[in-house]
């Protein structure tokens, strides 16, 4: 589709995807919606009025066996740091369910078959974040993470996780950097505020040998509010698929593609954003961008190159319109929204 303009008169609201939580009402104010190249994929839909959030992941976290984390194994309640690192270590399927505020001494390594899960709105980690390292099958969801002095989430050389419905914020380095060969991961419905290198992915420009033909990763229905860069910054991945975010304020740039990345920005809600994508940054070489459908808001031009060099969304999925992601993220991105 070619660029077009919109304006709040009129406009109809849409169907959402099962996916999304019920709508509070259209976002006002004239915006354009820009990009080329319109993509429509199959997804059951349901009424606007229905609210529902993902039991499993979108995306990428759904393909290679799919992710259900601790599912089928021991549920554990943990109120202190050395319950939390002993569970989250040990072999063997547990859903781990987080009680209150916990301050980790170091970095929490997670191993495969795991979910770590708040209560309510309760759920606290201060201190240090989790370490998914050498994992597969994790689920990461409903915890807040902030004052980490490394980072609140770090995955390396892991395989189908989950990130969803987390509030993130002021953590030394990343809030959730993606990196070293991991693969089939899903990023969503997560709140990111007053931080800088918000979510990196891509271990460095020389780590090629390691990250080519991995890093393949969505991200979905995520807030960055008022956060500076790497929403997400990527390198080497291909395809990344990047729909249905919302851009409140970002300070630098949105969405940044690298090292020949292959990077799909589909159908996001930009909210004065001076540059909602960028090609290069850094010392980083050019990577490839594809845009369609995106919602400008006060905001920049969306810059695309070599959309063709951007491999297929190997999924299928159901995109909101971006004009309706500011309500539908702000409504439901977060802690206490699911259980």
């Amino acid at each position: 589709m070619g660029n077009t303009q919109g304006t709040a008169q009129g406009r109809r609201l849409p169907l959402r995807p099962w996916s999304v939580v019920a709508a509070v009402g259209l976002a006002l104010g004239a915006g354009a919606l820009t990009g080329t190249g319109a993509t429509a994929r199959t997804g059951t839909a349901v009424p606007a009025a229905a609210a529902a959030y993902e039991s499993s992941p979108v995306g990428f976290a759904s393909l290679n066996g799919g992710t259900t984390g601790g599912a089928g194994g021991t549920t554990v309640t943990v109120t202190s740091a050395s319950q939390l690192t002993d569970y989250a270590s040990r072999s063997g399927s547990f859903v781990i369910k987080v009680n209150g505020s916990i301050s980790l001494s170091s970095m929490t390594k997670v191993t495969s078959n795991k979910t770590i899960i708040g209560v309510g709105a309760a759920g606290k980690i201060t201190g240090y974040g989790l370490n998914v390292a050498n994992a597969k099958n994790v689920i990461i969801r409903n915890l807040t993470f902030t004052g980490s002095a490394d980072d609140a989430i770090n995955v390396q050389y892991s395989t189908n996780v989950w990130i969803d419905h987390n509030d993130l914020s002021n953590a030394y380095d990343g809030l959730t950097d993606i990196k070293r060969a991991s693969d089939y991961v899903t990023v969503s419905w997560n709140r990111y505020h007053n931080h800088d290198k918000t979510a990196l992915l891509g271990h460095s420009d020389d780590n090629g040998s390691e990250d080519l033909g991995h890093l393949r990763v969505t991200y979905v229905h995520n807030w960055f509010d008022g956060t500076t860069q790497r929403h997400p910054r990527v390198r080497f991945g291909n395809p990344v698929h990047v729909f249905n975010n919302y851009y409140g304020a970002v300070t630098s740039y949105g969405v940044a593609s690298t090292c020949n990345a292959g990077v799909f920005v589909e159908k996001n809600y930009f909210d004065n954003v001076s540059h909602p994508t960028v090609i290069q940054t850094g010392d980083s070489p050019d990577g490839n961008l594809k845009a369609d459908g995106n919602y400008l808001v006060g905001s920049g031009t969306v810059t695309t190159r070599n959309a063709s060099s951007v491999a297929s969304i190997p999924y299928s999925y159901s995109a909101e319109s971006a004009s309706s992601v500011k309500s539908s993220v702000t409504a439901g991105a977060g802690v206490g929204k699911v259980s």
